[in-house]
């Protein structure tokens, strides 16, 4: 009888373990759609990335035009680091840029930029 009741209960615990792993992809990808949520809310708010100010991006209201659209944004960046570099510090490339240095000034934080990064990276 204990022997059965300790097959029983391992056979249960292996099942429950088992299933837990059948979750994890499914929380990866909720995961990394509110990833791309968080970055697109810091993108387009106005005390924060303030991306619209300057960029036009399809669903954004008021868009500015001082800089490019943005979309096809791995076309144009096959480096994501390179992106993220532009975003921490566009002056570092380009010391005339409008763009301001939004990881160097600390207008951002470090977790900040690279959600915004993964949206921008998805358009």
């Amino acid at each position: 009888m204990q022997t059965a009741l300790k097959t029983i209960t391992a056979v249960s615990a292996i099942t429950l373990l088992l299933s837990s792993f059948s979750f994890m992809p499914a929380h990866a990808q909720e995961t990394a759609k509110s990833t791309l949520e968080e970055g697109k809310e810091l993108a387009f708010d106005r005390l924060k990335g303030n991306c619209l100010a300057c960029h036009h991006i399809d669903d954004g209201v008021s868009p500015g035009n001082i800089g490019p659209p943005l979309l096809s944004m791995q076309a144009r960046f096959p480096d994501k680091a390179k992106l993220r570099a532009q975003v921490y510090d566009a002056t570092s490339n380009n010391p005339n840029s409008m763009m301001p240095p939004f990881g160097k000034h600390g207008v951002l934080t470090a977790a900040e930029i690279d959600k915004i990064v993964d949206y921008i990276y998805s358009l």
